[in-house]
């Protein structure tokens, strides 16, 4: 039965990559916690599972996903590009209807995309377009989590980017996702800048942590933190959250310490959407070498913990109205 259970959409990712195998040969496990449906075709699914060798579980639930190609395992494609887009808007799509209470995306690869003319570099990207939201990029496990304030843009850009308005409303934005109390931020330069001798962001950071402070009537955020120290034993003692200025910053370290269990999460959105934090392995796809699953499971289980979260969220707000119509 699959009545109480969460519904979640799974785009398919890159077919010519690892998603498809994963979606496979975890559906046992994830299909006892929630009920997945995934957006790929049968005739593209068949072709996988030819590949791979895998049967089909009998309860793999498919939303058809359009599309029809040869799968060119390992290889950089446009075709695959596209149909990894239109899986992940078909994913989309059923949540915005409600048709599903969550989404989780396996990995997509950005040259595929860029061959298929899709203008977007990555799904945080689309879902910021597509809901007119500034989402915002976290990624980690239960152990540490990393919010991006910038994501895939050159290095060069990054400075430019680093100013008190964004900041401030990013914090806020993270804040209220999160809901943690205690939350470091960053630098930019190296040390910081040491009070500006190796550079000025810091202030403008020092500016926003304050700024966002004060609105949410809370001493929040912390920093900006040293960035070669932040993620220190030391350090992470005293943070399970950490607000970074750019990419690398934040995701190195993160992936060092994590890579195989942290999983990517998109906040500030009307719909749930996790994801792996992992790319399309083109060097092992379908040659059935040992595959860690572990951070679609964590997605999987993120998202479940996510949507419970948000029925009592709406329950609390349903109980707060019932009473104040009652006492009015």
């Amino acid at each position: 039965m699959t009545e109480n259970k969460a519904k979640i959409a799974i785009s398919i990712g890159d077919l010519n990559g690892i998603g498809v195998e994963i979606a496979l040969k975890c559906h046992e496990k994830i299909s006892k916690i929630c009920q997945p449906i995934y957006c790929i075709n049968n005739k593209m699914l068949k072709k996988a599972s030819d590949k791979l060798k895998i049967e089909i579980p009998k309860d793999f639930e498919l939303f058809e996903t359009k599309g029809d190609f040869e799968i060119k395992e390992g290889t950089v494609s446009k075709k695959a590009g596209k149909y990894s887009y239109d899986s992940f808007m078909d994913a989309i799509n059923l949540a915005d209807k409600k048709k599903v209470d969550a989404i989780c995306t396996l990995p997509i690869n950005k040259e595929s995309w860029n061959k298929a003319d899709i203008k977007y570099k990555g799904h945080t990207e689309v879902l910021r377009d597509y809901f007119g939201k500034n989402a915002i990029m976290m990624l980690g496990c239960k152990k540490m989590f990393v919010g991006l304030f910038t994501e895939h843009i050159p290095l060069k850009k990054v400075a430019k980017k680093v100013n008190e308005e964004d900041l401030t409303k990013f914090l806020i934005n993270f804040y209220k996702n999160v809901k943690n109390d205690n939350i470091g931020v960053l630098g930019l330069n190296p040390h910081a800048s040491d009070n500006g001798v190796l550079g000025d962001e810091e202030v403008e950071i020092f500016k926003a942590i304050k700024k966002a402070n004060k609105h949410l009537e809370k001493n929040i955020f912390k920093g900006p933190l040293v960035p070669d120290t932040a993620f220190s034993p030391l350090s992470r003692k005293n943070y399970k959250y950490f607000v970074a200025m750019y990419h690398d910053q934040g995701l190195a370290p993160l992936k060092a310490l994590y890579f195989e269990q942290s999983i990517n999460v998109s906040l500030n959105l009307p719909i749930i959407r996790t994801s792996v934090d992992h790319g399309t392995a083109f060097n092992i796809a379908y040659k059935n070498e040992k595959i860690n699953t572990k951070s679609y499971v964590n997605a999987i289980k993120e998202a479940i913990i996510l949507i419970q979260n948000k029925k009592w969220e709406l329950s609390k707000l349903v109980m707060k109205l019932t009473f104040q119509r009652l006492i009015s």
